[in-house]
């Protein structure tokens, strides 16, 4: 698969609502993943990027969600997620605005790293 197939392929996943099955159709095994924040703001490897999504459902109450993209160059692209979500312990509604980037290497996506508004 090319970097612009696996690209749109997650991000029609994410559209459709469907973030774990992105992860494991096009993720690595050895994937890292960056926060921009938080006390493990990186993390490696496949079972501890599902365990992350696993603790963002269990948290967050997401009543909507925007996907935009992707953006391709070379074997990167970007892809813009608009949520907006409540923190399910504090009660607290927000709307979280990110830019992931994403490296493709082979069929899967390797790295990821979440970049955020100033």
């Amino acid at each position: 698969m090319t970097t612009t197939e696996i690209a749109q392929g997650l991000v029609d996943l994410c559209k459709n609502g469907q973030f774990d099955q992105a992860i494991k159709d096009y993720y690595s095994d050895n994937i890292v993943s960056v926060e921009a924040m938080g006390e493990h703001a990186t993390m490696t490897g496949i079972n501890a990027v599902l365990g992350k999504a696993q603790w963002f459902h269990d948290t967050m109450e997401v009543h909507s969600s925007e996907v935009s993209g992707p953006y391709v160059n070379g074997n990167l692209f970007a892809v813009r997620f608009t949520l907006d979500a409540t923190n399910k312990e504090t009660g607290q509604r927000s709307t979280m605005d990110e830019v992931a980037l994403y490296t493709v290497e082979g069929d899967k996506i390797v790295h990821e790293a979440f970049l955020y508004a100033a």
